[in-house]
This record gives structure tokens, C-alpha cells and sequence, in this order.
């Protein structure tokens, strides 16, 4: 049997709080912490190993049980400093896979450079993403339910009229139609 892979979130910003409660919503093993108890707080009811700890600390992150993870999220924000001195631990802690957020190319270049296998800044992602997609399908209005199910709503336009759906929105499959001079078909394949 394959040993589960299991998390470790330093960090509960904006960004480091979606992370680790969607891998606690996914049922993944996780350990998390912050400096500031009341981020810290936010998760006592989901999971047992949650820390308020210095995470430039080795020592603080080894006792903690950081030492054991597979995956290192860091998700430290505005301090730079402490981001990659966080880096520098658990990389003394050998972790094998550490993913880092970065604020500026610099940071993100530095970050590498210490050993994070993969560098993220969140804000430019998701800014690229929605352009990608908006671009690509303007008429789409897309919602996610989960990390593998979303929903999209598509105007279909005068240019687009008459085309099949699964030509429209190769990756979809539709569950429902609304015309607007009609309700729902709820069987739009029949």
C-alpha cells in the first residue's frame, strides 16, 4: 500500500488559509502554522496539528512535527525575511519538496535559489488565468465547486448559434440547458 503523502502549510494569509483548508477539506494529512494565534485558532475544530510557532526556527519546526512532511507549503506574505529564512529551514530539515510563495521576481529568484522546487505567486496566476480565460471565452461565466468540478454558464451569440455545445466547450459535458424563451432540459444529450 502506498504511503499517504502528508502537508505541511506555513503561513495562514490569505493565500496559505485556502491552501490548507482545501487540502483538510480533501481529507490530506496536514500540519499547519502561523505566528499569530488567531489564524492558528481558526482550524482547531478541523485538525489536531495546528502551531503557533516561529517558523525561522528549525528547531520550533522539527519538534512541531514539520520535519516528517512530504510537501512544504510556505505561504508567508509581506515578510520576505522570514519567508526565506523559513526556506532555509526546512531545507536543513531536508525536506524534499518545498513550494514557496513569492511577492517580487527577487524574492522569487532568491527562494530558488535556496532549494524551493517550485516558486508560486498567487496573485499574478490568478490574474493570468482569468485573462486566459476570459479571452478565450468571454461569454463564460465559470464557478468551481471543487477542485475538479466546476460549473459555466455560456451566452450563446448570434456567432455561436447553431453550434453543438461539446463544440462550444470542448472540456464540458452539459448537464442542463435554458433557453430564454423556454425552461430547463435537464437532458440536453436527448
Amino acid at each position: 500500500m502506498k504511503k499517504r503523502a502528508t502537508y505541511g502549510v506555513i503561513g495562514l494569509g490569505k493565500f496559505g488559509f485556502h491552501v490548507a483548508k482545501g487540502l483538510i477539506e480533501q481529507g490530506q494529512s496536514v500540519i499547519i502554522a502561523d505566528q499569530e494565534e488567531e489564524k492558528v485558532k481558526e482550524f482547531a475544530s478541523l485538525i489536531s496539528m495546528a502551531y503557533i510557532l516561529d517558523s525561522t526556527d528549525k528547531d520550533a519546526l522539527e519538534e512541531s512535527g514539520f520535519a516528517r512532511i512530504d510537501y512544504a507549503i510556505v505561504s508567508i506574505g509581506e515578510d520576505i525575511e522570514s519567508s526565506i529564512l523559513t526556506v532555509m529551514a526546512l531545507k536543513e530539515l531536508e525536506i524534499k519538496q518545498i513550494i514557496a510563495k513569492a511577492i517580487t521576481p527577487v524574492h522569487g529568484k532568491i527562494l530558488a535559489k535556496l532549494g524551493a522546487n517550485k516558486i508560486i505567486y498567487p496573485e499574478r496566476e490568478s490574474a493570468a488565468n482569468l485573462i486566459k480565460g476570459f479571452l478565450s471565452h468571454p461569454d463564460f461565466e465559470i464557478t468551481d465547486i471543487s477542485n475538479t468540478i466546476s460549473i459555466a454558464r455560456i451566452k450563446i451569440s448570434q456567432k455561436s448559434s447553431g453550434q453543438l455545445i461539446s463544440d462550444i466547450a470542448k472540456r464540458a459535458k452539459a448537464i442542463g440547458i435554458k433557453r430564454v424563451d423556454s425552461g430547463w432540459n435537464l437532458e440536453p444529450n436527448s
